[in-house]
């Protein structure tokens, strides 16, 4: 995502991963792969809200 296509943009589209994997290691992986965030299921909705504010200003 980040570098495709072209897309002069596309580093600074914020990137969230949501998945079960919470342990220390998956979101270290997330993190790997250029995910911004890594929010661990089940969503915590007042955290996400507070994830997106935080990047999408």
């Amino acid at each position: 995502m980040r570098g495709s296509h072209g897309r002069d943009d596309a580093a600074s589209i914020p990137i969230f991963a949501m998945s079960a994997n919470a342990f220390v290691e998956d979101r270290q992986a997330a993190k790997e792969a250029g995910m911004d965030v890594h929010i661990a299921k089940p969503i915590d909705a007042e955290l996400l809200k507070k994830k997106i504010a935080e990047y999408c200003r």
